[in-house]
This record gives C-alpha cells, sequence and structure tokens, in this order.
C-alpha cells in the first residue's frame, strides 16, 4: 500500500505574537480535508517555543482533529539551537525537557511498506546532552535491521549545502562535526531520502547518492537579496508517496488563502533582519 505523508514544517506559532497563526490554521484546515495517512512535523514549532511559554503548546494543540498519526522533529525554535553556532540561544537539558513533555520523543523509528522512516534531532547531535548517544546509536540499528526498506532521515536543518565536506559554520546548516557523526552512523550505504526543513525554501536536490528535499515554511519566507535563494521561495507544504516498492514520490503545495509573510519586512518578529546585509539573513 501506498502511503500518502504530508511534511509541514516551520509554523513559528505563538499565544501571543500571532503573526503566522493564520496560516498554520489555514494549512490545518486544508489537511483535514486532503486526509493524509500521516503528518510529519519538520521543527519550528513555535515562535519561541525554546522559552518557557506557550508557543509549543499553540502549535501542538492545532494538529488535533487531523484524524492521522503525527511525528515531529524539533526545531531550534522547539529547543534552542546547536552550541556550534555562536550567539544563539542554545539547547539545553530543561529546554529538552520542556520539548519532551509536550511533543514526545524528538527522535524515533517509523516503518511504513517498503521504508523506514528515521527521526533526529540534530540540534543535539555531538553535545553530549540527553538521547544525543541514543539517537546516533537507533540510527545505527535502523540502518543495519531495515534489510530490504529504503531509509528516509527527517530532520529539522538540512546536512549541508551542496558539499557534504562544507567547513562553514552557519545557522542555516548541520555543522560539520554533527554532520560527520550522522554520516558515521548512517555507514556506506547511506539514505534514500532527506526530509528537513528550517530554510524556509523548497528545494529538491541529489548529493551524493542521496535525494535531499527541503520543505517550504508554512510561516514566512525571506525575500532577495537579504536571503540566498537555495531553492524557491512559496509558503505551503510537501506531499510524499512512499510505495511499498522502495519509490517514492512527492509535489509542492500551496494552499488557498496563505498570506506570504517577508520576514525582511517584519522587523517586530525577530529584528530587523536587514541590517545583516543582503545574503545574511
Amino acid at each position: 500500500m501506498t502511503v500518502r505523508v504530508a511534511q509541514i514544517s516551520d509554523l513559528h506559532a505563538s499565544p501571543e505574537a500571532g503573526w503566522f497563526n493564520g496560516n498554520m490554521h489555514r494549512v490545518m484546515e486544508h489537511l483535514r480535508g486532503a486526509s493524509p495517512d500521516l503528518v510529519l512535523n519538520t521543527g519550528d514549532l513555535g515562535l519561541f517555543g525554546e522559552r518557557d511559554n506557550g508557543d509549543l503548546r499553540l502549535a501542538l494543540e492545532a494538529h488535533g482533529g487531523l484524524g492521522c498519526p503525527c511525528l515531529f522533529v524539533p526545531g531550534n525554535h522547539d529547543v534552542g539551537e546547536h552550541p556550534d553556532i555562536p550567539g544563539r540561544v542554545w539547547v539545553d537539558e530543561a529546554s529538552l525537557t520542556r520539548y519532551r513533555a509536550q511533543a514526545g520523543a524528538d527522535y524515533w523509528q517509523h516503518d511504513l511498506p517498503g521504508w523506514r522512516l528515521v527521526g533526529l534531532n540534530s540540534l543535539i547531535v555531538g553535545t553530549g546532552l540527553p538521547g544525543d548517544a541514543e539517537q546516533l546509536e537507533l540510527l545505527r540499528e535502523a540502518q543495519s535491521s531495515r534489510a530490504g526498506r529504503s531509509l528516509a532521515l527527517v530532520m529539522h536543518k538540512p546536512l549541508c549545502d551542496l558539499d557534504l565536506a562544507d567547513p562553514l559554520i552557519s545557522n542555516r546548516f548541520t555543522t560539520l562535526q554533527a554532520r560527520r557523526l550522522i554520516l558515521e552512523a548512517l555507514g556506506a550505504r547511506g539514505a534514500e531520502l532527506i526530509l528537513c526543513g528550517h530554510v524556509h525554501q523548497y528545494r529538491d536536490l541529489t548529493i551524493a547518492g542521496t535525494r535531499h528535499i527541503w520543505a517550504p515554511a508554512v510561516s514566512f519566507v525571506i525575500g532577495d537579496p537579504w536571503q540566498p535563494s537555495y531553492g524557491a521561495k512559496p509558503v505551503g507544504y510537501l506531499e510524499h508517496l512512499f510505495h511499498p516498492d522502495g519509490r517514492h514520490e512527492h509535489r509542492l503545495v500551496t494552499v488557498r488563502d496563505l498570506v506570504h509573510h517577508d520576514l525582511a519586512l517584519m522587523p517586530q518578529v525577530y529584528g530587523d533582519v536587514t541590517a545583516r546585509g543582503p545574503g545574511l539573513a
């Protein structure tokens, strides 16, 4: 049986600063009518969900009534940023505990006919925080025991832009040491597919034999020239078809009446991103 999966990402919901809540609710209403078999949320549920506030709760409640299972991996605005990224609010044990109490497991394995999905918390890889070693061991075991299944890795941040050996430290991508640990756990066989979000762009690209697909944000984009165009900048979600013979198809879904918010025009949200200069937001 082919399984139809909706991947949504980067809701940035907040009960107190609800600039993007309308888009979230429109997508949820659409999904209730579309009736996917499974929903994958690739992180940034909250606007400031790494804080002890109601952001995560609001976003999680919005998934109610979808009529299908929902699986989540956390984003940097759910648990905090990876410590490799300077000048940010870093993930810590308190934020992890708070997230897990509300959203459930931050790393997991989920089998479909012909496929194995593995969700990772990319914000704690290599940190030594609780769950770091355990999730990499889960990935190794999932790889070694998948038999004839294809493997899809689900995480918040893309592994890289174009080069798996890129040493650049950027808040957009998994940094080199964490990336190496993930690739080591995957082993020589690798993964057929990596699904992520975070950059607020849609992209479909094959790197070193693995197809990397980025989901667009539900909430907002960052317009040119302030953020580079790695791919396209719609708002919406992705629909995936996982076939029992290990094949995969997907399509971009743009939902009617979504507002195409541009963060470069909204300094009241995360500050003036244009102050960093073109290409640096």
